[in-house]
């Protein structure tokens, strides 16, 4: 640090934006040191498992759920499956994306996972539910003796 001198060349203490700027710097690099020591120490190979939301099988289950059943004179099929994609030129692995599918008296209901784990469908759009049975249950609440509209053709 350079001191500064004025008209009769004596000596001064350094400047008051230098001390300002040096206490800054060392807040800064003090702070900084705080937030990275902690993931310094942290292990490398452990990482934290995500968190299942409540519509997630239990850890020990043989697999996802899967239901068929009378509700109010409905039948109600439904259940999540694994869309695994055919290997492409690359041969490269592919993420398998869950698909949940619900059909009230045979025909789809088209349904939603939400971030949190919950679904809703289209005909309950505005509320979500923990297992896709509830999800179904609801649909047929709401529908009563409607029933769903046959599936668009994608035809032109």
């Amino acid at each position: 640090m350079s001191r500064t001198t004025d008209a009769g060349d004596a000596p001064r203490g350094p400047s008051r934006r230098i001390l300002l700027r040096t206490g800054f710097t060392a807040v800064v690099a003090a702070g900084t040191a705080a937030v990275l020591i902690p993931l310094h120490d942290h292990p490398q190979d452990t990482a934290p498992a995500p968190a299942q939301g409540p519509g997630h099988a239990a850890a020990g289950a043989a697999g996802a759920e899967e239901f068929a059943e009378m509700y109010r004179g409905r039948e109600i099929r439904g259940g999540v499956s694994v869309l695994v994609p055919a290997a492409g030129p690359g041969g490269g692995a592919h993420h398998a994306e869950p698909v949940a599918e619900i059909r009230i008296d045979g025909r789809p209901l088209h349904v939603m996972r939400r971030a949190d784990g919950t679904y809703l469908s289209d005909v309950t759009h505005y509320e979500s539910f923990p297992t896709l049975r509830e999800t179904a249950r609801a649909a047929v609440d709401e529908l009563g003796t409607a029933r769903l509209a046959l599936p668009a053709s994608h035809h032109r």
